[in-house]
C-alpha cells in the first residue's frame, strides 16, 4: 500500500481519480488547456494509468479516439488534431537508448509533446515542462500529481485544476 503522501511543492496540485474514464477525463481537460508547445512528462509504474490519461489528452486536443493508444511498439506517434501531438512511450528503452531517440526536435516543436516514462531521459527534457506523475492507488483509484516547472505551466495547472473543481471530478 502507498504510503502517506508528503506535503506538495509550492504550485504542484494532486488529484484523485477512480476510475480509468476520470483519469482520462482529467487529461482531456489538460488537452483542452494546451496552447501547443507543451512538454508533458509522464512518470508512474505500470498499470498507472499514462495510457488512459494520453487518451484522455488526445481527445482534449481534438485528435480521434481510435487513434490514440499505446505505442509500445513504434515508439512515437504522431497525431493531428486542433494541434500536433507528439506521443512517445518510452518503455521499452533503456536511458541510454531513450535519449539517443533525437527526441530533440520534438520538444523544440510547437506541438503538444507527451512522454510517457519520461524518468527515463531527465537531462534531455528542458527546464520547464510539466511533470505528472501518476500512482495506482488500489481498485481503479489513481493518484495523479501535477508539477508544473514554469510560470506558464503554473496557469495550465491552475486552469485545469479550476476546471476540475467546476465540473465536480476528480476529487482534488
Amino acid at each position: 500500500m502507498p504510503s502517506e503522501n508528503p506535503p506538495l511543492p509550492e504550485f504542484a496540485s494532486r488529484l484523485e481519480t477512480s476510475s480509468s474514464l476520470e483519469t482520462e477525463d482529467l487529461g482531456e481537460r489538460l488537452g483542452r488547456a494546451c496552447r501547443g508547445g507543451e512538454i508533458i512528462a509522464l512518470v508512474g509504474p505500470l498499470g498507472a494509468g499514462k495510457t488512459s490519461f494520453v487518451r484522455g489528452l488526445a481527445r482534449g486536443l481534438g485528435v480521434s479516439d481510435q487513434c490514440a493508444a499505446s505505442p509500445t511498439f513504434a515508439l512515437i506517434h504522431e497525431y493531428r488534431g486542433r494541434m500536433p501531438v507528439v506521443h512517445v512511450d518510452l518503455y521499452r528503452l533503456d536511458a541510454e537508448a531513450a535519449n539517443r531517440l533525437g527526441l530533440e526536435e520534438y520538444l523544440e516543436s510547437p506541438a503538444v509533446t507527451v512522454i510517457e516514462w519520461a524518468d527515463k531521459i531527465p537531462t534531455l527534457l528542458p527546464r520547464d515542462h510539466l511533470r505528472i506523475e501518476l500512482e495506482h492507488r488500489g481498485d481503479e483509484r489513481r493518484q495523479i500529481t501535477l508539477f508544473p516547472l514554469s510560470a506558464s505551466y503554473q496557469t495550465l495547472v491552475h486552469d485545469v485544476m479550476r476546471s476540475a473543481r467546476h465540473r465536480g471530478a476528480p476529487s482534488a
